[in-house]
């Protein structure tokens, strides 16, 4: 009988020691790189680093983000999908590395559902459809009716041939019956201070990295690309109050990681995420930025990435959209 207890009393303590230690690594043991596939100054960028900012505070673990921009997001995806699964190495994640470019590349390189461990959806942005303080059409109307007078001439920058961006222009066009001149950049950032600059007129961009510019007045919002209007912008209308019913073209971000990313770090870092994203000041600055509807599990992510892949392919494929046009 004193054996038994004493072998009891054993295995409690021998799993109360071990508690600390499975804990320890369910984290890396050296610094964390969140990579990023778009220059600093753009919507993912400015989002990784709030998160990175209070993860890094929550665990005590230096987290680095690596900006590794080109082929809007695809090179950086490529890059995190080839890295050892670690954990030390992770990816904010993006609609067009993650739904639009394997409709947009049949050769690409990476398959989203093999070589990545979705952890968490981070947020749902709209894009708002801006322009510069000098140009003369400062509504969606009015807008269409001088592309209808320039056909082909007005200027829309994005953030990369293939990109949200671009694809919500491409949308606008076949909706409005209108031709643009689409001028791609590599990244939020240039494009927004070429818009600014006067080098391009207009750009549909994240309601993230546009906000600021929206905000000292730099660039002028016309309209929003959710159904719904965003918290951080109710002045502004949405392109489906403006006569475009349905008009839905959002921008997303998730935490991903390579394949076969040890489970107990795929719970934690999920956990912690959610932890962060119901921070006051962390959601004061997504709903700022328009960043919403993050959060859940990572099974919901994975759920979602599969459903926008799903939904742009057939706009890609009806629009006949091209990744370098």
């Amino acid at each position: 009988m004193q054996r038994r207890q004493l072998l009891q009393v054993g295995a409690v303590t021998a799993a109360t020691l071990a508690a600390p230690i499975i804990k320890a690594q369910s984290l890396p043991s050296g610094p964390i790189r969140i990579v990023v596939g778009f220059p600093p100054g753009g919507g993912t960028d400015a989002l990784a680093r709030v998160l990175a900012q209070k993860l890094q505070a929550m665990w005590n673990i230096n987290i680095v983000i690596d900006n590794k921009a080109g082929a809007a997001g695809v090179i950086a995806a490529d890059y995190v999908a080839k890295q050892p699964a670690d954990g030390n190495t992770l990816l904010m994640a993006h609609i067009n590395s993650h739904a639009l470019a394997t409709s947009l590349q049949p050769k690409l390189a990476y398959n989203v559902e093999r070589d990545f461990s979705p952890i968490g959806l981070v947020g749902v942005t709209p894009n708002l459809l801006i322009c510069n303080e000098n140009q003369p059409a400062k509504s969606v109307k009015d807008l269409v009716a001088l592309c209808k007078q320039n056909p082909g001439k007005i200027s829309f920058a994005s953030a990369g041939g293939g990109s949200a961006q671009h694809l919500a222009l491409e949308m606008f066009k076949l909706r409005a019956g209108i031709d643009a001149l689409h001028v791609p950049y590599k990244g939020s950032g240039p494009a927004l201070t070429d818009l600014i600059g006067g080098q391009v007129q207009y750009c549909f961009e994240t309601m993230t990295s546009a906000t600021p510019h929206v905000k000292s007045g730099k660039a002028i919002a016309l309209a929003q690309t959710r159904t719904k209007r965003a918290k951080g912008h109710p002045s502004v209308p949405t392109m489906d109050e403006q006569g475009f019913a349905g008009f839905d073209a959002t921008t997303w971000y998730g935490l991903v990681g390579p394949a076969k990313l040890n489970p107990s770090f795929i719970k934690r870092i999920n956990e912690d995420m959610n932890k962060v994203m119901s921070m006051p000041d962390v959601i004061e600055k997504f709903e700022l930025y328009g960043a919403e509807d993050g959060g859940g599990t990572p099974e919901r992510f994975a759920d979602f990435i599969r459903s926008e892949t799903q939904k742009w392919a057939k706009v890609i494929k009806d629009a006949k959209v091209q990744a370098d046009s």
